[in-house]
């Protein structure tokens, strides 16, 4: 008896382990058979969209799309963003993908290229093509890529449309209502810069935090800040397409055109240093969550965050204060400090979310693509983001009302101040400008040690990005090629397309600009003297065009 009761105590833990694994085996099996019964085709999308009302949203789609394939059942894969690159990459790689995966957005972009590459079905056919679930609207008819607002560029690599992208997002300024009005008597915030920074310097007398600061929330300023930088075209713009690339900037170091005491430039960290000064202390080394923490504890009046967030936080706000949301304040043209800097309105690069590849491993590629399509069609686009609260990426789908202060802004400055020539300069920059953020250092330690180091450095990234050119090339010379062939035996809006392809293309002024730019650096030619002007009628031309 003392025997058997001592195998039995031996071998008692490797019988609860098996229990527990066919337990386990036993439930997900009932658990799989009741997501899809035998005989159904299932189609599994794979996102990080964890914010409230996104996932509701795909639920409420795929149901209706079910109700039309009663054959098809639609799963979700909702992964935290934290993990979703890594989970995303091991699920392509080893063959178990869903379906349909999220595009991009949270991993270094030459990493998602490849995986695009290699794991992604092109869609371009499809934009080619009317969406058939846009009959009897006004887009009946028209092809994919004539009905979307934006998100439906190819990728220059590739040549190819990888994903079809379904809704648009903005950043903005939100605030307490009722902490504003009780803190300064006003029932909403200027739209002034210099007279916003007063109201903040109102609140912070009384020992209440004016704006919401952390890593994340800080970043979102940039497009205030990087507005007054424009004025900085004139001097560094070498190739004259209104645009200062990282590459003519390091050039205009080089040649003495620019440096770090440029006034536009000084002009940017003097706002910084005005806006920073309302954040709480250490803010840089704040999480996300931490500031928004900070803000449903009523602690803080502002906070710059996305309409990505917005329901979120007015579900944490919800019986307890009223939100209100504004577009970052300006500086006026009688501004003392700033105004000779801002030449106009902020352009807003619209932000486009929520695009889906179809991976090459689905079981089930054209039930997949044909979901993609009716999420995508104009009414199905319409209220899939009015359950979310975000703006449709169809053209003719409404925005649900109150989200019309989100519209992004599209004529306007750029920034004309980008120290990515190469990655160290890239990573140097980030060091120094959160040490100046959080007042560590002042802007002539931060402009005497980022400016030799960016002449000094800028000259490998230069040389690197004009190799990289000259390689790039041979490989547009084989895209060009294979699109002639296409193009020449296509017809009608696929034809177009392609040939749209080819003439982009083609051979053009690249390499003499890029090799423009060596010679300058190199002191083997003159530096340019004089920037172009476009005369008046030429100007309203332009904009006569735009507008069109």
């Amino acid at each position: 008896m003392t025997a058997w009761r001592e195998k039995l105590r031996d071998f008692f833990p490797l019988g609860v382990i098996l229990a527990a694994t066919g337990w386990a085996a036993v439930s997900v099996w009932i658990h799989r058979t009741e997501e899809h019964p035998p005989g159904t085709i299932v189609v599994r999308i794979g996102h990080w969209q964890l914010e409230a009302g996104v996932r509701d949203a795909l639920d409420a789609i795929a149901r209706d799309y079910e109700k039309l394939h009663p054959g098809v059942r639609i799963i979700q894969d909702a992964i935290p963003d934290q993990v979703f690159s890594q989970w995303i990459n091991t699920q392509l790689v080893g063959g178990t993908a869903p379906d349909l995966v999220e595009a991009g957005g949270l991993m270094a972009p030459p990493l998602w290229l490849n995986l695009q590459r290699r794991y992604l079905v092109p869609l371009t056919k499809f934009f080619a093509e009317p969406n058939p679930y846009n009959a009897g609207t006004e887009l009946e008819g028209v092809p994919l890529t004539q009905t979307m607002k934006g998100g439906n560029a190819i990728v220059p690599e590739l040549q190819e449309n990888m994903d079809i992208s379904l809704s648009r997002v903005s950043v903005r300024l939100f605030y307490n209502r009722d902490l504003l009005r009780r803190l300064t008597g006003l029932e909403k915030p200027p739209q002034e810069l210099g007279a916003f920074l007063d109201v903040c310097r109102k609140i912070q007398e009384q020992r209440v935090i004016p704006i919401v600061g952390s890593a994340y929330h800080f970043g979102m300023w940039n497009q205030l800040f990087d507005a007054v930088t424009y004025p900085a075209w004139r001097v560094g713009d070498f190739n004259r397409d209104a645009f200062v690339g990282s590459d003519e900037l390091y050039v205009a170091f080089r040649l003495g055109l620019v440096d770090m005491n440029y006034p536009a430039y000084r002009a940017k960290f003097q706002m910084i240093r005005e806006l920073s000064q309302f954040f709480q202390a250490g803010f840089a080394g704040l999480t996300r969550e931490e500031g928004v923490l900070l803000f449903a504890q009523q602690k803080a009046v502002f906070m710059s965050t996305g309409l990505w967030e917005a329901a979120g936080l007015m579900g944490l706000a919800k019986d307890k204060f009223e939100i209100g949301v504004i577009p970052f304040p300006e500086p006026t043209a009688d501004d003392p400090q700033f105004g000779k800097f801002l030449e106009g309105p902020i352009y807003e690069d619209p932000k486009i979310v929520l695009g889906f590849g179809v991976t090459k491993t689905s079981q089930n590629p054209e039930v997949a693509i044909d979901f993609l399509l009716f999420m995508a069609s104009q009414k199905q686009n319409e209220r899939l983001n009015r359950i979310i609260g975000w703006i449709p990426n169809t053209i003719g789908a409404q925005t649900a009302p109150g989200l019309e202060v989100f519209e992004p802004n599209l004529r306007g400055v750029y920034p004309a101040q980008d120290f990515s020539i190469s990655g160290d300069t890239t990573i140097r920059w980030k060091q120094l400008y959160d040490l100046f953020a959080v007042n560590q250092i002042d802007y002539e330690a931060l402009s005497k040690e980022f400016g030799s180091y960016f002449r000094d450095r800028g000259a490998v990234g230069l040389k690197l990005q004009h190799e990289s050119w000259q390689r790039g090339q041979v490989q547009k010379e084989q895209l060009r090629a294979g699109l002639l062939g296409q193009a020449l035996s296509a017809e009608g809006i696929t034809a177009d397309l392609l040939w749209e392809k080819y003439a982009a293309l083609l051979p053009s002024t690249e390499l003499v600009d890029h090799a423009y730019l060596i010679r300058l650096a190199a002191g083997e030619q003159p530096a340019p003297t004089i920037h172009e002007e476009y005369a008046p009628n030429v100007l309203e031309k332009v904009r006569s065009r735009l507008q069109q």
